[in-house]
């Protein structure tokens, strides 16, 4: 039987052993009753049949989530975001998320679920016209076919086998949002595919890791999604490029008629062009998944933001004056917002890893379009859950010395013993 001196110092170590051990059980539940964000992995579930997959093919999943928000961490936060004692934005507001940014500085003023994923519609078009304004000369011709004038419209009215210019049809695009100008674009891209390609190369770029394009034209179909952030950082980026800017703020323009009879006009679908003083241009979007989208820009006083809402409603109050609204509270918000901003507007895409979400596939999820893959970042052991990065090691040299005193107390015994041994056979000796 071993004595109470021997099972004191293994009581020790198995108390330390079950202190370590018993301290990772209970911090570890903290960190799952975490909930996520609504739709933080994908848009909310499709209304119609826009998005299911053909038979025998896969939904596709849901893009990665950033391990840390793009922009900072309170950009991850579901619900209103304010700087420290900012008004309460105004009334009327239906957007499920938007965002208010200095279009020069980057600074994020104010926001709702900013990251939250939502469907573009149209406003994807901006994306689009970026990749056109990048690689296509304004005088560079674009053939118009069957396939484009089959598109689901809205359309501007293309003509098989009339020749444009690539600064008519961005235009168009923009200005009228049509969708066989967007589908002739990205065959001149080099195919839809490619200009898809493209597009979601240019979006993991700039940083907007929130976004899908699947379709040049902003039509629902599986996979698609972005962010108000995200739509933010894309027009932010379109507004550098000349030719995209002289598209946006073009009021109208005379397009050559389907019909090959002289010109219709195809004018500037964004009211806020004509009715807000300092307006820069905007797009705007709608499907019955998507519901109303919106970015705009405008400038006051020497300072320019964007705003942008998504899955918003008409009623009561139209888009375009809602984002009004959002503008008006934003110039208010400025000159304290951007000393203290809740979040920046990236300059490119940042270098972390990334982790995905692994929830199970929905329609919403589901579609064929590019993914950004980057390595899953491995998540935190029970050791650093609980103690972080310093007092783990701590702790675990803690332990090693209750270890090596055990040990050392052992050997101590044992040489004792040896030396009564030897005494008692001295003792014995005649």
């Amino acid at each position: 039987m071993r004595s109470s001196a021997f099972r004191r110092p293994f009581a020790l170590v198995l108390a330390a052993c079950a202190l370590m051990a018993g301290v990772s059980f209970v911090a570890a539940p903290t960190a799952a009753a975490q909930q996520p964000c609504e739709n933080k992995v994908s848009p909310p579930p499709p209304v119609d049949t826009s998005e299911q997959v053909a038979p025998g093919e896969k939904p596709p999943p849901p893009i990665e989530v950033p391990e840390s928000p793009i922009g900072g961490p309170r950009l991850g936060e579901c619900g209103l975001v304010l700087p420290p004692n900012a008004p309460v934005p105004p009334d009327g507001i239906t957007a499920e998320s938007w965002l208010l940014a200095d279009l020069d500085s980057g600074a994020v003023l104010a926001a709702v679920n900013p990251h939250g994923r939502q469907r573009p519609a149209s406003v994807i078009k901006v994306l689009l016209a970026t990749v056109v304004a990048k690689e296509l000369a304004p005088d560079a011709t674009v053939v118009a076919t069957p396939d484009d004038l089959a598109q689901e419209c809205t359309c501007v009215g293309l003509r098989a086998g009339a020749t444009y210019t690539v600064e008519q049809m961005l235009q168009a695009l923009v200005m009228a949002s049509g969708n066989d100008v967007a589908h002739a674009l990205a065959r001149r891209l080099g195919g839809v595919p490619s200009a898809i390609r493209k597009m979601n190369a240019l979006a993991a770029e700039l940083g907007a890791l929130d976004t899908r394009a699947v379709t040049p034209s902003g039509l629902d179909a599986p996979g698609t999604s972005t962010s108000a952030y995200d739509v933010a950082l894309i027009y932010r980026e379109a507004m550098k490029h000349p030719d995209f800017v002289k598209a946006v703020t073009t009021r109208r323009i005379d397009f050559p008629a389907a019909n090959g009879a002289g010109t219709v006009p195809v004018v500037n679908d964004n009211r806020l062009l004509t009715t807000y003083e300092g307006a820069l241009g905007g797009k705007s979007g709608f499907t019955d998944d998507a519901q109303h989208t919106y970015v705009g820009a405008a400038a006051r006083n020497g300072k320019r933001l964007v705003v942008v809402l998504l899955r918003g409603q008409q009623q009561p109050t139209r888009m375009t004056d809602q984002a009004a609204r959002l503008l008006d509270y934003g110039f208010a918000l400025e000159p304290a917002a951007s000393g203290n901003p809740v979040g920046r507007l990236v300059e490119g895409a940042p270098q972390a890893k990334k982790k995905t979400t692994e929830p199970r596939p929905t329609p919403t999820s589901a579609g064929v379009g590019e993914t950004h893959s980057t390595p899953d970042a491995s998540g935190p052991s029970a050791m650093e859950t609980a103690f972080g990065n310093v007092g783990g090691p701590i702790t675990a040299a803690a332990g090693l010395g209750l270890v090596l005193a055990f040990v050392m107390y052992l050997r101590n015994r044992r040489a004792k013993a040896a030396r009564a041994a030897r005494a008692a056979a001295t003792r014995q000796t005649p």
